[in-house]
C-alpha cells in the first residue's frame, strides 16, 4: 500500500484562511438531524414476471458494480447471440444450398434450437412458481409449428420472442443504469490518517472514529465530520443540490460527495452500508420489490390468463380446423406486455428520483402518491425553515426583575432541553453573554413546557397552560402579553417562578420565502385539501394559515395526536400524503397512505420511518415527486390498457379469424412488450425540480459556495 506524506499537511493549511472567513460570515448551524437484490429480469423482475423465453437474464453484479461500458457490451452479446444463430439457419433456409446438401431444411435447427432454450426456461420458472406460466403458450405454439413441418415459421417465432427478449433486456439494462450509478458513487479506496501521514486503504477497512484526508477532486468514502480543514463540497449525488456547499470544521459530510476545492480531515461516523449513500443503494434495491397493488392485479390476472388462452386456442382448433389459427392466438396472447407494465415504470421513477436526491420506497408508494388528494403539512421545519430564534424578552413582574434575568431563568431551565425552542433560548443567553447554570432537576411536561429546580425555586417555562392556578392579578397581565405576541404571529411563552409570573419570551421561526408559492403549486397539481398541523396556539396558527392559502389548521396539536389528524381525513374519503422530520411525526407518517420526510441526509429514523425520503430540505422537490408519481402512474395505466391489453385482444381476434400468421403475432407480441419498455423509460429522465435549480446558490445555513460567488 502506498504511504502518502509531506503535501497533504499543506493542502489543509492553505485552506486555513478560507476556514476561518466561512466561520466568521456563516450564521449558528442547528444540530444536523440528523433491500440487496440486483433487478433480477430472470425473465421476471421477481415480480412473478414470467417472461421466461429462453434467457435468464442473470444480469452480473460487476456490471452492476462498476457500470462499465463493456460489461454492458458483453451483455448484449450474449443476448444477441441466440437469436443470431436462428437468423443464420433462416437465411441458409431460403438460400438453400444447404438444405439440398443436408437432404432436410435447415430451418429446423433453428427452430429446435429456439424451442429447446425457451422450453428449458419455461419448464424452470413453471417448477419454481408451481403453476402455468406464459412461457407454456410460446412452447406449444412452437412444437404444434414443427409439428405441421412449417419450420420456418417456426423458426421466425422463436427468433421474434428471443431477439424481443434481448431488446427488452437492453432497455431493461438502460433503466437499471440509473440505479447502478449509484454503486459508482462510493470510493474503493479512503485515505486514512496515521500518526502524521495519510495511508491509502481499501474503504471496507475504515472504521467510525478513523480521521480521512479527502483531497480537492476526491470522492468522501464515509459520512461523519469536518476536523480540520476547508472544502467546497458537490452533494448534489446525496442531496440533489447543485451548487457545491463550503464546509468548515464541524460540519457534516456525506460518502459519496466530491470536493471541488480544499482539502479536509473528516472523523469516520458512518461507514460501508451505514452511510447514507449507503443507506439509498439499499432502499432503491428495497423499493424493486415493493410491488403495488397494480403489479399485484397484473399477477393474478397472468395467473388465469394463461389456462384461458390455452383454452381459447384448445376451441378454436377444432372449430376452425386450423392449427395455425390455433398457434397464432398462442404466440400473440403471451402476457409479457401485461407483467411488464407495471414493474418497468416503477423500477425507472425509482432510479430517476434517487439520482435527484428523493428516496421512494417502492412501487406501492408510487401509486399512493399518484392517487392522494389531500396533504398534511407539519408547520415547521417544513412551510418554516425550523431555526426558531427569541424575538423579544419582556418583563411582567416589576420587583426589580430585568430582561437578563427572566432570560437567565428561562435558559437554565431549558438548558437540559433538546426541543428547538430550548435551543433558541439557550442560544440567544450565550450571545447576551451570560453564564447559565444546569438546573438540579428537570421535567418535560407534554402539552405545557418545561419544570426545573434551580438554586431552590422551581422554574416553568410555557404557554398560557402554565398560568393555571396563578392568581387573578399576576395572570391579568401575563394573558394580555401572550394575546398580544400570538395574535402578530410569534410562539409566546411565560416564565414562572415559584408560581409568579417574570416574564414572557417571544420566539419566531420565519416562514420559508417560497412557502405560499409552494401551497399553490400542491393545489394546482391536484390536491384538494392541504392541512397544516401545529404545537402552537390557534391565533399564531390562523396567521400562518391566512397568510400561505392554507385550506385547514390544527393548532396546539402533540406529537402524539398527528396519527389522530390523519386518521380523520383518511375516514372522510381523502387519500392522505403526510409531510414531517420522519421523527417525532413517525407514526402520523406510518398512518398516513404517504409519509414524506424532509431533509434526512444523515437521519436512520427519518429515513425508515417515511414512505418518501428527501435528502435536502428544499420544497419544491415535494410537488416533483407527486408529478413523476402521478406520471408513473398514468404510464402504468397506459402500459396495461393500452399496450397490454387492447393489443392482445385485438391480436387475439385477428388471429382466430385467420388474419394472422404465428410470424406476424411474434411480431404483435413483441411490438407491444417494446412499447411497455420504451413508454416507462421516459421517467428516467425526469427532472424533479427543487434542489437542481436553486440559481443563487444559497443553501439551507445560509452559506454559499465561494464557487458560486
Amino acid at each position: 500500500m502506498a504511504v502518502h506524506e509531506g503535501d497533504h499537511p499543506d493542502l489543509l493549511a492553505q485552506d486555513q484562511g478560507r476556514a476561518a472567513k466561512a466561520k466568521r460570515r456563516r450564521p449558528p448551524k442547528a444540530a444536523a438531524s440528523g433491500h440487496p437484490h440486483p433487478h433480477d429480469h430472470t425473465g421476471h423482475h421477481d415480480h412473478d414476471h414470467d417472461h421466461d423465453h429462453g434467457h435468464d437474464h442473470d444480469h452480473h453484479a460487476a456490471a452492476s458494480r462498476t457500470g462499465s461500458a463493456l460489461a454492458f457490451l458483453l451483455e448484449d452479446a450474449r443476448d444477441y447471440a441466440l437469436p443470431g444463430i436462428i437468423l443464420l439457419t433462416l437465411l441458409l433456409s431460403w438460400q438453400g444450398a444447404v438444405t439440398r446438401l443436408l437432404g432436410f431444411d435447415v430451418s429446423l435447427l433453428g427452430a429446435i434450437l429456439g424451442a429447446l432454450v425457451i422450453m428449458r426456461a419455461t419448464a424452470i420458472v413453471t417448477w419454481q412458481k408451481r403453476r402455468i406460466t406464459s412461457g407454456i403458450l410460446v412452447s406449444i405454439a412452437l412444437v404444434a409449428t414443427v409439428i405441421v413441418e412449417d419450420f420456418r415459421a417456426a423458426a421466425i417465432v422463436a427468433l421474434m420472442m428471443l431477439f424481443g427478449e434481448a431488446l427488452e433486456n437492453r432497455t431493461l439494462r438502460r433503466t437499471r443504469r440509473a440505479i447502478a450509478g449509484l454503486l459508482e458513487l462510493a470510493p474503493e479506496t479512503a485515505m486514512l490518517k496515521v500518526g502524521e501521514k495519510y495511508r491509502e486503504v481499501p474503504v471496507e477497512s475504515v472504521q467510525p472514529g478513523d480521521i480521512i484526508l479527502v483531497k480537492p477532486g476526491a470522492r468522501v468514502p464515509v459520512d461523519g465530520k469536518v476536523v480540520h480543514g476547508f472544502a467546497s463540497i458537490d452533494q448534489s449525488s446525496i442531496t440533489g443540490e447543485s451548487m457545491p456547499v463550503d464546509k468548515v470544521e464541524g460540519d457534516a459530510v456525506f460518502a459519496g460527495t466530491i470536493s471541488t476545492h480544499g482539502a479536509v480531515e473528516v472523523t469516520a461516523e458512518r461507514v460501508g452500508s451505514g452511510t447514507s449513500l449507503g443507506q439509498i443503494i439499499r432502499i432503491v434495491r428495497e423499493a424493486q420489490e415493493n410491488r403495488g397493488e397494480g403489479q399485484k392485479a397484473a399477477d393474478r390476472f397472468a395467473t388465469w390468463f394463461t389456462p384461458l388462452v390455452l383454452a381459447i386456442a384448445g376451441i378454436v382448433w377444432p372449430l376452425t380446423g386450423d392449427v395455425i389459427r390455433a398457434v397464432s392466438i398462442l404466440v400473440v396472447a403471451c402476457p409479457c406486455a401485461l407483467v411488464l407494465a407495471t414493474p418497468t415504470a416503477v423500477v425507472a421513477s425509482i432510479g430517476s428520483a434517487a439520482r435527484q436526491g428523493v428516496l421512494v420506497k417502492g412501487g406501492m408508494t408510487i401509486e399512493g402518491a399518484g392517487r392522494a388528494n389531500a396533504i398534511i403539512l407539519d408547520k415547521t421545519g417544513t412551510l418554516t425553515l425550523g431555526r426558531p430564534q427569541v424575538a423579544e424578552v419582556a418583563v411582567l413582574n416589576s420587583d426589580n426583575t430585568s430582561a437578563d434575568t427572566v432570560l437567565l431563568a428561562a435558559a437554565a431551565a431549558e438548558g437540559l432541553s433538546e426541543h428547538p425552542i430550548a435551543r433558541a433560548i439557550t442560544a440567544h443567553a450565550a450571545k447576551q453573554g451570560l453564564t447559565v447554570p444546569l438546573p438540579d432537576s428537570f421535567e418535560q411536561v407534554p402539552g405545557l413546557g418545561v419544570r426545573s429546580v434551580s438554586q431552590g425555586r422551581t422554574v416553568v417555562v410555557g404557554n398560557r397552560r402554565a398560568l393555571d392556578g396563578v392568581g387573578k392579578d399576576g395572570a391579568e397581565a401575563a394573558e394580555a402579553w401572550l394575546t398580544s405576541r400570538e395574535e402578530q404571529g410569534y410562539t409566546a411563552l411565560v416564565v414562572l417562578s415559584d408560581g409568579i409570573p417574570l416574564g414572557g419570551i417571544a420566539i419566531a421561526d420565519t416562514v420559508r420565502p417560497e412557502a405560499a408559492g409552494f401551497v399553490q403549486e400542491l393545489k394546482r397539481i391536484g390536491f384538494k385539501r392541504v392541512t397544516m398541523l401545529t404545537g402552537d396556539n390557534v391565533r399564531a396558527a390562523r396567521g400562518v394559515s391566512a397568510r400561505l392559502g392554507l385550506d385547514d389548521f390544527r393548532a396546539e396539536v402533540l406529537p402524539a395526536d398527528k396519527a389522530a389528524v390523519v386518521a380523520e381525513l383518511q375516514a372522510q374519503g381523502y387519500r392522505v400524503a403526510m409531510i414531517g422530520d420522519g421523527v417525532n411525526d413517525a407514526p402520523a407518517l406510518a398512518t398516513a397512505d404517504v409519509g414524506i420526510a424532509m431533509g434526512v441526509a444523515g437521519t436512520d429514523v427519518a429515513i425508515e420511518a417515511a414512505d418518501i425520503a428527501l435528502m435536502s430540505d428544499n420544497l419544491a422537490l415535494v410537488p416533483g415527486v407527486f408529478r413523476l408519481s402521478r406520471k408513473a402512474y398514468g404510464i402504468i395505466r397506459q402500459n396495461i390498457i393500452v399496450f397490454a391489453l387492447l393489443i392482445n385482444a385485438i391480436g387475439m381476434w385477428f388471429a382466430a379469424r385467420g388474419q394472422l400468421t404465428p410470424i406476424g403475432s411474434a411480431v404483435v407480441h413483441n411490438v407491444a412488450s417494446v412499447l411497455v419498455i420504451v413508454n416507462s423509460a421516459r421517467l428516467i429522465s425526469f427532472k424533479i425540480g427543487g434542489t437542481k435549480g436553486d440559481p443563487e446558490g444559497h443553501h439551507q445555513d445560509g452559506r454559499r459556495s465561494c464557487r458560486a460567488c
